[in-house]
């Protein structure tokens, strides 16, 4: 299989889809698939009929079962190489996490090391009551880097996020996933794709600039109260009452019919 075709981009309506296509080693993710993010997150940024974007895994085994291995006697030998590697994976989760659209994962089977750290990279996790979740660093001797730790952390807590590294586990269970709230929602794996299909489509009737807005809001209030930017939250506020968008919601309320938001 090509690099290219290892990940893959899809639209659908106002869902656009960025699928791991590794299936054979369990949608591993390898150099050149982070290298393939940018452009795809970029595409899907700029198309303004994409409203909502999902991460998901191809096959029937993984969402993301971690790194590729087998790329680490070649491309991780040592700290250079792993910093090198690095700045790839870096840029690709930070297209990710620059998204200002909502990013949902639909997580089944496998969701391992690596494949931990995208889903927590998303606005909305929802998984399949197969899925398995964990980060085995321990038991292959590599440090995890702290903004990883940080994102982990900040989501599930010190103590689950301590349980996880220290036990090293790979089969904790959706369930597991649910009550640390590493997950939003657990549904039967038959019903995943349909269920997040439709839940990616609540959110695509709605407001996009309302929608950009309250994301750019959480994620700033994340932060340490002197980081926030709050100026760049104002503006934000302003274009939603400034728009079009807004001029439609309160005429579709009035009228008692769904509003038909355009983005602007």
């Amino acid at each position: 299989m090509s690099d290219a075709k290892k990940l893959l981009m899809e639209k659908d309506g106002p869902i656009g889809w960025i699928i791991f296509n590794q299936p054979e080693k369990r949608n591993a993710v390898s150099q050149e698939m982070w290298e393939l993010m940018p452009d795809y997150v970029k595409d899907l940024a700029e198309d303004d009929a994409i409203r909502v974007v999902i991460l998901r895994g191809a096959g029937e085994m993984a969402f993301v079962a971690g790194a590729d291995i087998s790329q680490f006697k070649e491309r991780r030998r040592n700290m250079d190489d792993e910093a090198a590697y690095g700045r790839i994976s870096a840029r690709g989760q930070e297209s990710l996490k620059t998204l200002e659209k909502p990013l949902l994962a639909m997580i089944h089977g496998y969701c391992i090391g690596g494949g931990v750290s995208i889903a927590i990279g998303c606005d909305v996790r929802i998984a399949s009551d197969d899925a398995r979740f964990g980060i085995p660093a321990a038991r292959l001797g590599l440090g995890y880097h702290y903004n990883g730790m940080e994102r982990l952390m900040k989501l599930i807590g010190p103590a689950y996020t301590k349980e996880i590294f220290f036990s090293a586990r790979t089969n904790f269970s959706a369930q597991d996933a649910l009550r640390m709230g590493l997950v939003n929602q657990v549904v039967p794996k038959a019903e995943l794709e349909s269920f997040t299909r439709d839940y990616a489509l609540t959110m695509a009737r709605n407001a996009p600039l309302t929608l950009r807005s309250a994301k750019a809001s959480v994620d700033q209030l994340l932060k340490p109260p002197e980081q926030r930017d709050l100026a760049a939250l104002d503006a934000l506020i302003a274009d939603c009452f400034n728009s079009q968008d807004y001029q439609e919601g309160v005429q579709a309320f009035t009228e008692k019919r769904r509003p038909q938001f355009q983005g602007r």
